[in-house]
């Protein structure tokens, strides 16, 4: 029952940073983690608790999602399937030693791409190609999402910017509506080869969607900058955890 209870705190907090501002992972994942369940699994399980909150998010703006162009919208999407695709199988052939080598750098990557997210965004704007939806650039971030997912948003964010899109409400509906599909992928996949922990999945979904409703009012109470701190310090600890698990 411990072990329920401190993935149902992880859930529901990793809810309540989804909304606010992006960073579940770096709870849901550890918690998993430290109650025994395997590195490949815990993956796998962290993305189905965490998968309810895009279909709301992309339900949020729907309107923007709706405005898109239709044809590049599916363009789009297929390029995000395919890349989520191979990205869960990736997973799929990772033993448990080879993602545990992998872990640290995913997390440390993870937390150094939310820290300098706004920069990041910044410097793909610069770059930007107005009109374009690049397929390779679409595939490699799907893959990563598929793999692990954490960051995600933020790099959806970066790619759009370096599109040319400069309509925050329209970014935020793609990247939800597009992290929804890949995640769509990824549990499927995961369900099929019996990588999901269930029951440790519903009690943090439930939970997770708690957090996120949550979340709306602590929202509009915190600055901004004392979650991005809290979700930051949290995602440099765990890395620094993982980091030493491996010595």
């Amino acid at each position: 029952m411990t072990d329920y209870l401190i993935l149902a705190v992880a859930a529901f907090f990793a809810g309540t940073l989804n909304t606010v501002a992006g960073g579940g992972t770096f709870l849901t994942f550890p918690a998993l983690v430290y109650t025994g369940v395997p590195v490949v699994a815990a993956n796998a399980t962290s993305a189905v608790a965490v998968f309810p909150g895009y279909l709301g998010g992309a339900a949020g703006f729907r309107a923007e999602l709706l405005a898109f162009d239709r044809r590049r919208l599916v363009r789009i999407a297929l390029f995000t399937i395919l890349g989520g695709l191979i990205g869960s199988l990736l997973l799929l052939v990772s033993s448990n030693a080879a993602f545990s080598l992998t872990i640290p750098f995913l997390l440390a990557a993870a937390t150094l791409i939310f820290a300098f997210g706004d920069r990041l965004r910044a410097m793909a704007e610069k770059r930007s190609r107005a009109g374009g939806d690049g397929w390779l650039s679409t595939i490699l971030v799907s893959v990563y999402g598929g793999y692990f997912n954490g960051g995600l948003g933020i790099v959806f964010l970066a790619l759009f910017s370096m599109w040319g899109m400069r309509d925050l409400n329209q970014m935020n509906g793609l990247k939800n509506g597009l992290s929804f599909i890949l995640s769509a992928i990824s549990v499927a996949i995961f369900a099929v080869a019996g990588i999901v922990a269930w029951p440790q999945a519903a009690v943090m979904m439930v939970a997770a969607t708690a957090g996120g409703y949550a979340g709306a009012p602590l929202a509009r109470a915190l600055p901004l900058f004392v979650v991005r701190a809290i979700i930051i310090a949290v995602g440099t600890v765990m890395s620094l955890v993982f980091f030493a698990r491996l010595f």
